[in-house]
């Protein structure tokens, strides 16, 4: 497994490229990409995913602008996004509380801490905001576009 990461831009620019894009106090978006691969003939087994294919998949967050701010990459196409997120030192930097500054806002009256925004891959956390599935209320609706 290969692991690198990239840090781009200062925290600030990207939190307020985000607010104009009508979510405030988030630091990125994350999601998983399968890349094809010519998969090792010993290995193929462990590679190969739901659709017949043979990839490895890379995790990447990226700022308001769709610039890479962290990649994680060299898990097996089998690995599903919320199982590779897991075991990225993204989530355990995110989880520990030592990946973003302890930077809070009011919305509304609720307290909201920095976070990241996913797809319906990942799982709710406090720090990551994903969409609302199934029959949606025009609220929540403006909240996933």
């Amino acid at each position: 497994m290969l692991c690198r990461v990239i840090h781009l831009g200062d925290l600030d620019p990207i939190m307020a490229g985000f607010v104009t894009l009508g979510f405030p106090n988030c630091r990125g978006a994350i999601d998983g990409s399968h890349i094809p691969i010519q998969a090792p003939e010993h290995l193929a087994a462990q590679y190969i995913n739901c659709k017949g294919c043979f990839p490895m998949v890379l995790q990447a967050m990226v700022d308001h602008c769709g610039q890479f701010t962290d990649i994680f990459i060299g898990w097996s196409g089998r690995m599903h996004n919320a199982r590779m997120f897991r075991n990225s030192s993204l989530y355990q930097k995110l989880e520990t509380g030592t990946s973003f500054p302890q930077q809070k806002i009011m919305v509304g009256d609720m307290e909201m801490p920095l976070c990241i925004v996913g797809d319906v891959a990942y799982s709710l956390m406090l720090w990551l905001m994903k969409p609302y599935i199934s029959h949606l209320d025009p609220s929540r609706d403006r909240f996933n576009v």
